[in-house]
């Protein structure tokens, strides 16, 4: 009798900490009742392609709020350096026996299901290192997913000295593309909006996220993905120059 092998264990680790330079404090801000953490939390709880998620935070006294968070909620949890970012996840990850990681940035409360689930699916259906939805970017910015495997982020981890490349973890495989086999993932054409800002980067982008719940989520409903919110900006542009004022790219 043939046995027949294991899916390879797909882990997500959101990187969120209180101590952002352009809006501290932003992982417990509050969207529509609940804190941006159980936002992105609560998406990526809806993903079918995930068996996992852990909170990849830092060590700093600031983000004891988080941890606590975590913990109240269920949510695995692992402190590492605030300025080493490659070794945090990596720590997070062998916290977790992942094989593969889905990296997501804990400043994006819209992200949705279906795009992390698209991304790890691509990966693995293709020969490659990474699936990224910011190699050439299509989708908004927010829906932002990186899929790579554990055993190559460890070889950086312990191969990589230049603090630049530790502090944005996946940055060695774009500096080297004929190392490795990069994929980027384009936006279908009703997803295509690369100037649509839904990540949380300034007070500004705040408040159009609190509006997009305000819109769409009614009733304590948050289940609305990335159809919902461009159908909303199209039937609202108003609503878009609330963070015009900041880069989409």
């Amino acid at each position: 009798m043939t046995e027949q092998k294991s899916s390879p264990l797909v882990v997500a680790s959101i990187e969120a900490r209180m101590g952002s330079s352009r809006f501290p404090g932003k992982m417990m801000q509050d969207i529509d009742g609940k804190p941006t953490i159980a936002r992105v939390v609560e998406r990526l709880e809806r993903c079918r392609n995930l068996d996992s998620i852990i909170l990849a935070t830092t060590k700093s006294a600031a983000d004891d709020v988080l941890v606590c968070w975590a913990e109240n909620h269920g949510l695995p949890v692992h402190r590492g350096s605030e300025d080493d970012v490659l070794g945090r996840v990596v720590g997070a990850h062998r916290k977790m026996n992942s094989e593969i990681i889905v990296e997501i940035c804990g400043d994006c409360p819209l992200i949705d299901p279906q795009v992390v689930d698209l991304a790890v699916e691509t990966f693995l259906a293709n020969d490659c290192d990474l699936v990224t939805t910011v190699l050439k970017r299509s989708f908004p910015k927010g829906m932002d997913v990186e899929v790579f495997r554990f055993n190559k982020l460890t070889t950086m981890d312990q191969t990589i000295k230049d603090p630049e490349v530790r502090e944005h973890v996946s940055l060695s495989f774009y500096q080297n593309p004929d190392r490795y086999r990069l994929l980027g993932l384009t936006a279908p054409q009703q997803w295509t909006a690369p100037n649509v800002r839904c990540v949380l980067d300034y007070p500004e982008d705040l408040k159009f996220i609190q509006a997009v719940f305000r819109n769409l989520g009614s009733d304590g409903r948050s289940a609305f993905g990335i159809d919902d919110v461009l159908a909303l900006v199209r039937r609202d542009p108003g609503l878009l120059a609330i963070n015009a004022m900041h880069e989409a790219t």
